[in-house]
């Protein structure tokens, strides 16, 4: 089901570049690392970079309990949760219209403090495995210590829309005469070779999801004899 535009969410700015179907707006969260979290505690505004995960139909992130925003969220605080994907730089003619393709994502609401253990471990595995598939069966879990001085906060996604622009420049028409580059410049990420901890024993593999991000077979295994 898609989402209902809201006075809040409904785009004013060039309108048709927004898109309200949970599709496309899930498709940005999924594909995101670190969403900015934007809060006003006293009236003061400030926005927060962290990382995040969606986690069915909720935002998901972490900290310490002593957090300024883990707190601001626990006592019921509204928050804009804003995510965007960089695609391409849009160079046109003039500068004027120079522009980016992109895809962005806004939510807004209230969240909820997770307070047992399994909703905990549920979203902080979320997360590692948002930022690396694989990584959470492989690395050392969050001892009972640990968990106790994190606090863990689940934003619900209710009212959100999505802000899209794709395609060439659009410059004015007599502009398209100018003997100017124009055009589209990709941009896509990717990951570099791991440079291993100074502190990691030479006898210790790169993991296989490791390996599939950078592009790498996995090394072929022994055979018993």
């Amino acid at each position: 089901m898609d989402f209902k535009p809201t006075a809040r969410t409904r785009l004013k700015r060039i309108p048709e570049r927004g898109q309200y179907d949970r599709e496309t707006i899930y498709q940005v969260l999924d594909q995101g690392r670190i969403c900015h979290v934007g809060i006003a505690p006293g009236g003061s505004p400030l926005v927060i970079p962290t990382l995040y995960a969606r986690l069915d139909d909720d935002i998901v992130f972490h900290g310490a309990k002593a957090s300024r925003l883990l707190k601001y969220v626990q006592n019921g605080g509204e928050v804009c949760i804003t995510v965007t994907q960089i695609e391409a730089l849009v160079l046109a003619r003039s500068v004027f219209h120079h522009s980016m393709n992109y895809r962005s994502v806004v939510v807004l609401g209230t969240g909820r403090l997770l307070q047992s253990r399994r909703e905990k471990l549920r979203a902080l595995e979320a997360i590692s495995e948002n930022l690396l598939p694989g990584r959470w069966a492989d690395a050392r879990g969050p001892s009972e210590k640990e968990l106790q001085a994190t606090s863990v906060v689940a934003v619900p996604i209710q009212e959100a829309s999505a802000k899209v622009r794709s395609g060439p420049p659009v410059d004015d028409e007599e502009d398209y005469a100018l003997p100017v580059w124009a055009g589209v410049l990709p941009i896509h990420r990717c990951h570099a070779e791991p440079l291993a901890d100074p502190r990691l024993p030479p006898d210790v593999p790169l993991p296989d999801y490791l390996r599939a991000v950078i592009g790498l077979a996995a090394p072929p295994r022994s055979v018993d004899r």
